[in-house]
């Protein structure tokens, strides 16, 4: 015996069983825990679901409005490049036909029915020149 007269190992069960208790306890805890972040990462997988569900729609539909939007705007460059191209056709063609004399007075002609487009295009093309005179020297 021990000297407060207990017997050896008497009380040494109940501290093995709080203990054993108090492990069951942190199990339970734990488990819990587990549990709660399983729930709560299938809720939020499940609303980014929806929410990624949701928006498809819309995305296709913003979409479909700029692949509509591309076509018109490539329709109408088209229709600008293929007029343009025809134009310079056209002159190129007059410069093929006609002589010198000819296109200085035409020139001549459409400077004193439009004298602001005339000042432009002059302003333009000597832009031109002097760009093409830079590259060249």
């Amino acid at each position: 015996m021990d000297p407060n007269n207990r017997e050896p190992g008497a009380n040494v069960s109940r501290p093995i069983s709080a203990a054993s208790g108090t492990g069951e306890q942190l199990k339970k805890n734990v488990s819990n825990k587990a549990e709660q972040a399983r729930a709560s990462f299938n809720d939020f997988k499940r609303k980014a679901h929806d929410k990624l569900d949701g928006s498809r729609q819309p995305t296709a539909k913003a979409l479909e409005w700029t692949a509509s939007n591309l076509h018109s705007r490539a329709d109408k460059i088209s229709g600008f490049t293929h007029s343009t191209a025809e134009r310079l056709q056209h002159t190129a063609k007059y410069f093929r036909e006609s002589d010198i004399d000819h296109i200085a007075d035409d020139v001549e002609e459409a400077v004193k029915r439009h004298p602001g487009r005339s000042l432009a295009a002059a302003a333009i093309l000597g832009f031109l020149v002097a760009l093409s005179l830079r590259r060249i020297a």
